[in-house]
């Protein structure tokens, strides 16, 4: 593959080097494989299902031992609102009036979607905001027929000259409306939040991945919610942001597999996915790291119950990583007994949800300790699972591996052969579905924060198909963050209730119950 000085010089401003574009290349034509899943994980074989007396006693230990550590709530926030709008973008650009009536057009593209937003109208936390916006331009909305109240309300919301709500950040819209006509965005959300579950000694740390050119929009709306906030909480916050950065970007290929270029040939970078925070995610230094998507929040009525949970899932981090930490420092020891060899591999197996190779019995003892220090001394993260309700995304498998390994790991259905009948089978079989609830610890058991990039599975990478200049391409997204990047992180699984998971995708997800206030 040749490249001409210019394109070196364009590789090079982004920070990547040309052995790593060749690579990237070389992926797009051997093609990315695909991932073995062995088994759905399920209650009992791979998700823990805790009595509510475990769950107390998880939150008893989290409030307990939290004293002193440093606590940070990450949330990836990157993404504008686009596809939240998409129906609705559709629906300006493809409806005319003069031709058709509203029902005929509801009714020729199926558009269900866009029946539920009109008749949720009054519900949507905007929408005195947008008649408001109405009446300055000297329209009123009441007396409107129903064709131009649709026309005239959603323009409003999109256009660009207007609320220009489809370019906006996601974590800045209007997300919820409280009865004292109170307007929160899911960002607001997110501190209230971070309030009963991730601060310490009245203080909370967030970070929050977003794009560049949003930023002063995000500090403009810290610096006017702040006060308001830390009043009604009675918690300080110190908030940070990062940016996912350019040396993440991967280069897209024709069908061909050869780069593709611009119109002014210059080369074509594409953003990496999710994948591409792990550079964010590896810079930070905390204790306990909770993550989770910055549209999945709900109303403060609901928020004791989603706190309730990280909690749970805090306490048996701080558990396991205690007696984790125990068992390595007894693999440190001159001296290791057959009862502490036995304690350690009973804690892999029934503690840590660790599949013991079938080959370790055999081994001398120095290599047992090598083998068992290799497996305990990795980042452990405690996943909340709810129960499959038919949503798209992850979910959590067993996994094996080129060499007959088998591990917990969260797989995404576009890494699984869906061709394969055994494989879509499991898949369609899977009860439990990935929320993106996570809670983190990064540190080893002598306090030094590990290398994130060390135990990541490069080939759990994506290949997808877009367009570009109405040509095709091919896109290379890195191993995703919860998925590839952290698969060889020790991983637990835990179920959690549904009413922790509540993303905001499409416009219409806020008129759901845990975005309504009753």
């Amino acid at each position: 593959m040749s490249f001409t000085e210019n394109d070196i010089k364009q590789i090079k401003a982004k920070g990547l080097t040309l052995p790593q574009i060749e690579s990237q290349i070389e992926l797009f034509k051997t093609g990315i494989p695909f991932t073995n899943i062995a088994a759905a994980a399920t209650i009992g074989d791979g998700i823990l299902d805790l009595s509510e007396r475990q769950k107390e006693e998880a939150i008893s230990h989290f409030e307990s031992n939290k004293k002193g550590l440093s606590l940070l709530k990450f949330v990836p926030a990157s993404g504008a609102a686009t596809r939240m709008f998409k129906f609705l973008f559709k629906f300006l650009k493809e409806y005319n009036p003069q031709k058709e009536s509203l029902n005929a057009f509801i009714n020729k593209n199926d558009s269900k979607d866009l029946a539920f937003f009109l008749v949720g109208l009054e519900k949507f936390p905007f929408y005195d905001q947008v008649l408001e916006r109405l009446l300055e331009k000297g329209i009123d909305f009441k007396t409107l027929s129903t064709q131009d109240k649709a026309i005239h309300f959603i323009q409003i919301m999109l256009n660009e000259n207007e609320l220009n709500f489809g370019n906006s950040p996601k974590g800045l819209l209007p997300f919820h409306k409280y009865k004292n006509g109170y307007i929160s965005t899911a960002f607001e959300e997110h501190l209230y939040e971070a309030a009963l579950y991730a601060s310490e000694d009245k203080k909370a740390e967030l970070h929050f991945t977003i794009s560049e050119r949003y930023r002063d929009k995000f500090t403009e709306e810290f610096r006017r919610i702040e006060e308001y906030v830390e009043e009604n909480t009675c918690v300080s916050f110190n908030i940070s942001f990062s940016y996912q950065q350019e040396s993440t970007d991967t280069i897209a290929v024709t069908p061909k597999d050869v780069p593709f270029r611009n119109d002014d040939d210059t080369l074509l970078f594409r953003p990496s996915g999710h994948g591409a925070l792990l550079k964010n995610l590896n810079a930070l230094d905390a204790d306990v790291i909770f993550i989770k998507n910055i549209d999945n929040v709900v109303v403060k009525q609901y928020k004791e119950e989603v706190a309730k949970y990280k909690k749970v899932l805090a306490g048996i981090l701080l558990k396991l990583q205690k007696e984790s930490f125990e068992c390595l420092r007894v693999l440190d020891k001159d001296n290791i007994s057959d009862s502490e060899f036995e304690t350690i591999e009973t804690f892999l197996t029934n503690k840590m949800c660790i599949k013991i190779s079938g080959e370790y019995k055999k081994y001398l003892n120095k290599y047992k300790i090598e083998y068992l220090k290799e497996k305990l001394n990795r980042p452990i993260r405690i996943c909340g699972m709810v129960k499959n309700e038919g949503e798209p995304g992850g979910g959590p498998f067993w996994v094996r591996d080129m060499y007959g390994n088998l591990s917990l790991q969260i797989v995404e259905s576009a890494q699984i052969n869906l061709k394969n009948k055994n494989q879509k089978d499991i898949l369609t079989n899977a009860t439990h579905f990935n929320p993106v609830d996570l809670v983190c610890g990064v540190k080893n058991y002598k306090g030094e924060k590990f290398d994130l990039e060390d135990f990541v599975d490069h080939n759990a990478a994506f290949i997808t198909a877009k367009t570009k200049l109405g040509k095709d391409l091919k896109a290379l997204e890195l191993p995703g963050l919860w998925n590839g990047s952290m698969a060889h992180w020790n991983t637990i699984f835990v179920e959690v209730p549904i009413i922790t998971f509540n993303p905001v995708k499409t416009v219409n997800d806020l008129l759901k119950a845990p975005h309504q206030i009753d």
